[in-house]
């Protein structure tokens, strides 16, 4: 099961490395991830990931500079970087490379399970986490949207189940990322943003993720109540990543 592998890797990871944390911080305050979507009102939140574990290397020779620039100019209102490293390849180098080429607030995405993941994002220059309800019960959940919120960071919590709907709103978040795809077998389905939008106040922003091909799924996403999407592969597999997002 992909979300226990890969929790159990976080853990050797950030137990293999203890002691070794920069207490550097972010060169720059936050950019207000946020504050980003509100102003959008609707808008796509593009994703630098160069694999997956179920699909392998996506684009292995991704230029994160050049392709960051592309979102921007396409019209992405914010960046999700993918900083994962054994099963997605990703790193910090990848989200300060496309931090530093944009203007744009930057998503670090990885798998958080203590707050000093957060104050490393920070550090590299995140703008914004993921925690996922699933892998966090709920002190450790509520402690760490408080640890976001005390670095000036905005915390997008994302849930696929009704249950775990109510465990982020119980928790204190302000920013909601339905993932449509199932994190135990990786299977996708959009019906899982439809499905359970409605159970989010209006007030707190839905980001769907996962599974977005193209307009036909964003105007069903965007008419169910979503505020925003968050696209990766189509983006990353795009012969023109900009055209692709206008």
């Amino acid at each position: 099961m992909y979300l226990d592998e890969i929790i159990a890797a976080t853990r050797k990871r950030l137990a293999d490395r203890r002691g070794l944390h920069e207490n550097r911080r972010g060169g720059s305050p936050p950019r207000g991830f946020g504050a980003a979507l509100a102003r959008a009102g609707f808008g796509v939140i593009a994703e630098v990931k160069r694999a997956s574990p179920s699909k392998g290397w996506l684009n292995a020779d991704l230029d994160v500079p050049s392709l960051a620039l592309a979102y921007e100019r396409g019209g992405a209102v914010a960046l999700s970087v993918l900083t994962e490293p054994q099963f997605f390849h990703g790193g910090f180098a990848d989200l300060e490379a496309a931090r530093g080429e944009t203007g744009l607030p930057v998503l670090c995405k990885d798998f958080i399970i203590e707050a000093s993941q957060i104050h490393e994002a920070r550090a590299h220059g995140a703008d914004a986490v993921l925690l996922i309800v699933a892998v966090l019960p709920d002190p450790e959940l509520r402690s760490l949207i408080g640890e976001a919120s005390a670095l000036g960071m905005d915390a997008l919590v994302e849930v696929h189940e009704r249950d775990e709907v109510q465990k982020a709103l119980g928790a204190g978040a302000g920013l909601i990322g339905i993932n449509n795809r199932d994190l135990r077998t990786f299977r996708v389905d959009l019906a899982t943003t439809l499905g359970l939008v409605a159970a989010v106040p209006p007030h707190i922003p839905v980001v769907s993720e996962s599974g977005i091909k193209g307009a036909d799924d964003i105007v069903k996403l965007r008419a169910a109540g979503a505020r925003a999407v968050l696209v990766g592969e189509v983006l990353v597999t795009s012969i023109d990543p900009e055209a692709e997002i206008r």
